[in-house]
């Protein structure tokens, strides 16, 4: 059974609806163009809707400029995911080492991927292999979550590194660690060998140093990026927003008068490509769940809804239209469980199909809406969907519905607005470790609360 919300809300709205003189909404589109005597009355009627998880297949577009690196399973629902990222680094136009390196030497060459955030235990132990690519990933191109990594680097060649890690980082003191100025970060030394080199071309053919695209086709080592892959290892995720490629040296420096250590860094920007591939696991205990629907990100599972468009009369038109998902509470006391997602998007299945996503493309409020999460009523609300549904019933009357043409997906996103206006300016797939459970599936109807206007007979 559905659950009815706010009914005395819709009461008010009904009575608001009769004495509204016009509307500049054209969810209304019909009914201004009337005399209010040659209208019966306004209706509320709720109509079940049927959902679905749909199961995303490891594969959504990975356009973000954070990485994800580690294995996890969630306690709450016992899936895993996997995954690992493939980086390449900018190089600035006005790269450049200082003139006087002493020695003409490199003397260490390191990574670091700087850890912004993750989930998990941070004492969970990693093996890590840092292979270098073989293949330039192409900026112009659009790359996804199942991205094989294979297609970049010789399988097999061996690792340029390997790094036994943990997040907390025990090789550093407690009192560094909890310094204001530390930043968590996981360093993987690399052949001093592979900084002379890069070094050596420098001064003999700085032109390989003009911008990225020199430097990624330059033919050194390390320039066209590396491959991050966990070996083993369970229990954590890091966000990566920043992977970093460091060559050290000591050079005399002209102001103080005395030698000083010194560093020229690669960096992974959003200039270059970083894409994260995702593998989950077990998705097939929520998949086959008929008491319940989930949206899982990342790349995991979204909620699928078909309206019932076919049962609402093509001559009443539709002034309001509400859906709310009713979230479960989680069974399992855990640290380490997942967090809710934040921010729903619905979008018609076939826009998503037809690379709503790769267009960028934006919540319009017609034929896609936004959603965020309400944790006092542990719901989602759609609040007024009526020019989708009235879409809809145009398309079905005049003939050019398709066959999904009344079915909309609720996909976990991460919006960014913009910081003066508070307007909407830019949608992403959701790339956070969260999860939710929402009533609804084939033994639990969600309802879609509909306030219309019909004719005299």
């Amino acid at each position: 059974m559905f659950k009815i919300h706010s009914f005395f809300k819709y009461v008010l709205v009904l009575a608001a609806v009769a004495f509204a003189s016009c509307d500049d909404n054209t969810g209304t589109l019909g009914y201004d163009l009337v005399p209010t005597t040659d209208l019966v009355n306004n209706n509320y009627k709720v109509f079940d809707v049927e959902t679905s998880s749909y199961e995303v297949g490891d594969k959504v577009l990975a356009r973000s400029s954070m990485s994800y690196l580690g294995k996890f399973t969630d306690p709450e629902t016992g899936t895993i995911i996997n995954s690992d990222f493939l980086a390449q680094f900018y190089c600035p136009e006005t790269f450049a080492f200082p003139s006087q390196v002493k020695n003409n030497e490199i003397t260490s060459v390191d990574l670091r991927l700087y850890v912004s955030n993750f989930i998990g235990d941070s004492q969970a132990t990693f093996k890590l292999n840092v292979y270098e690519l073989d293949k330039v990933l192409d900026a112009g191109e659009d790359y996804y979550t199942n991205i094989n990594p294979a297609d970049y680097y010789d399988e097999n060649a061996k690792p340029i590194a390997t790094k036994w890690y943990t997040l907390s980082d025990r090789t550093i003191s407690d009192s560094l660690r909890w310094s204001k100025d530390y930043t968590r970060s996981i360093r993987i030394s690399l052949p001093k060998e592979v900084g002379q080199e890069i070094y050596d071309s420098y001064r003999t053919n700085p032109e390989k140093f003009k911008g990225t695209d020199a430097w990624l086709n330059s033919g050194l080592p390390c320039s066209k990026g590396f491959y991050f892959q966990i070996e083993s290892g369970d229990g954590a995720m890091a966000y990566i927003d920043i992977a970093q490629l460091n060559l050290n040296f000591r050079y005399y420096d002209t102001e103080y008068k005395k030698d000083t250590t010194g560093v020229v860094h690669f960096a992974s920007t959003e200039e270059v490509v970083q894409a994260t591939r995702f593998q989950n696991s077990n998705m097939s205990i929520l998949l086959d769940n008929k008491d319940a629907t989930y949206i899982k990100s990342p790349a995991g599972i979204f909620t699928q809804a078909v309206l019932p468009v076919d049962e609402i009369n093509i001559t009443d038109t539709i002034n309001s239209a509400r859906l709310v998902l009713t979230r479960y509470n989680d069974k399992v006391d855990s640290k380490f469980k997942l967090s809710i997602p934040t921010t729903l998007l619905m979008v018609r299945l076939d826009d998503y199909l037809n690379g709503f996503f790769e267009k960028y493309s934006l919540a319009d409020e017609v034929s896609s809406y936004i959603s965020l999460f309400d944790s006092m009523d542990n719901t989602y609300e759609f609040s007024n969907i009526a020019k989708l549904i009235n879409i809809m019933k145009t398309e079905k009357q005049n003939g050019t519905a398709t066959e999904n043409y009344n079915k909309v997906l609720l996909i976990p996103v991460d919006a960014t607005y913009d910081s003066s206006s508070g307007s909407l300016v830019k949608l992403a797939h959701d790339f956070s470790m969260s999860s939710a459970k929402l009533v609804g599936g084939e033994n639990d109807k969600v309802g879609l609360e509909i306030i219309y206007s019909n004719f005299k007979k």
